[in-house]
């Protein structure tokens, strides 16, 4: 992988156009797009701009076309049996909400359990606690070993007879820890509990086989894999996403409507009311394609060896605190913090030397609680990013400490 190549795809790097150089180290929140990307996305609307599913005319056909093109190529890229199977929605925590009001209200009732982790992100969190409080079920959690990697015995131990949903994250934006869907929706599916992956911060960087792990459902999003934000996608399993209620009702994912009564598409149509996002699907496709013209397997081991690299060079800076699972299977994010030092002055003083980095909870707020801190910084690593970008946030990081007169 010739990453100065990669480098040259990324319009961020003007340095002259953006304003000043900067080394981008918040993929996690969201990557960066290239050229490929933001052109695709530039020339549906100048040349195939309608709206999909309802005109005769020639425009719309076109828009029809890659609208329905790029459900397959998702198809193909995390291998589902059927483009039926994959739902476009706005957003992971949009697919997750979706499968919280259709499945979650509509399937549990009181004394049922619904199974997350401490290290899932609130839109695999807060969905649940509403299904919990409005139909009487428990919201239980799995822990982590004192590595901060997943307990996976304490997982097991709480999946029972009452368990209806898993619904785990594929990797924690915290940690970055690469966690075992496989093996966890075996275990939901021995006591009949359907298993859902929340793939936001899995899909951008591992490449994932849902035939294989045989999740009911997964969510994911767009803009963390280089392309517009505002696309999502859930997939599902067909025969339990033709049972579920629709989520959201209007035009386009009716069949037929009467004064008292409707009748609904098959999925996926049933579950995209609305006039769709095409913009965002049409650059979900080029971010796809620009994705495997260099290779899944290649970017996670670029990555994966940047990240380790990065946190070998900051891990013995003086007061430093890294939740980093150093003895499990790791992605692109490390999060930390000094121990005399609010995150907040950290990436402040960090971006005055032109690192972007995050501060925060990263939208983990119980994690934060059960690690004992209030945010923490993280700095997530994409294919743009190099080695000497890596040097350098770790030499000015070490700076912090200078700057705070410490």
């Amino acid at each position: 992988m010739n990453v100065e190549e990669i480098r040259a795809d990324f319009p961020y790097l003007n340095s002259e156009k953006v304003g000043k150089e900067v080394i981008y180290l918040d993929t996690g929140a969201t990557s960066q797009k290239p050229e490929y990307v933001i052109d695709k996305v530039a020339d549906y609307y100048r040349y195939s701009n309608a709206n999909p599913h309802r005109g005769a005319h020639f425009l719309s056909w076109k828009a029809t076309e890659a609208y329905e093109q790029t459900r397959e190529v998702v198809r193909k890229f995390i291998n589902a049996n059927k483009a039926s199977e994959i739902v476009f929605t706005r957003s992971t925590t949009e697919a997750i909400n979706l499968l919280a009001y259709s499945y979650g209200l509509n399937n549990l009732n009181e004394g049922d359990e619904i199974l997350i982790s401490i290290l899932d992100h609130h839109a695999n969190l807060v969905p649940w606690q509403m299904v919990a409080k409005k139909t009487g079920a428990k919201l239980v959690y799995a822990y982590l070993n004192d590595d901060y990697s997943l307990d996976y015995d304490d997982l097991k131990s709480k999946i029972n007879e009452n368990t209806k949903i898993v619904s785990i994250t594929g990797a924690s934006n915290v940690t970055g820890e690469l966690i075992d869907s496989k093996l966890i929706t075996k275990w939901a599916h021995e006591v009949g509990a359907i298993s859902i992956v929340d793939g936001a911060q899995l899909i951008p960087h591992v490449k994932t086989d849902v035939s294989d792990i045989d999740c009911d459902f997964l969510a994911f999003s767009g803009h963390k894999m280089f392309s517009p934000m505002g696309i999502g996608v859930l997939y599902g399993k067909y025969e339990l996403l033709k049972d579920l209620e629709p989520f959201n009702l209007g035009g386009d994912m009716i069949e037929y409507v009467y004064e008292q009564e409707s009748t609904y598409q098959e999925p996926a149509l049933r579950f995209e009311a609305g006039t769709p996002n095409v913009g965002g699907v049409i650059g979900l496709k080029a971010a796809i394609e620009y994705i495997e013209k260099i290779g899944m397997d290649e970017i996670f081991t670029y990555e994966h060896e940047l990240t380790k690299y990065a946190y070998d060079l900051i891990k013995d800076i003086p007061n430093i605190k890294i939740f980093y699972p150093e003895n499990g299977r790791a992605g692109s994010v490390i999060s930390f913090t000094f121990t005399d030092i609010h995150p907040h002055d950290i990436a402040t003083i960090l971006d005055s030397k032109g690192i972007a980095v995050r501060s925060g909870h990263h939208c983990a707020m119980p994690l934060h609680q059960y690690l004992g801190v209030s945010a923490t910084a993280r700095a997530s690593f994409s294919i743009y990013n190099t080695k000497k970008e890596a040097e350098i946030f770790a030499e000015e990081l070490k700076n912090v400490r200078k700057v705070m007169g410490l």
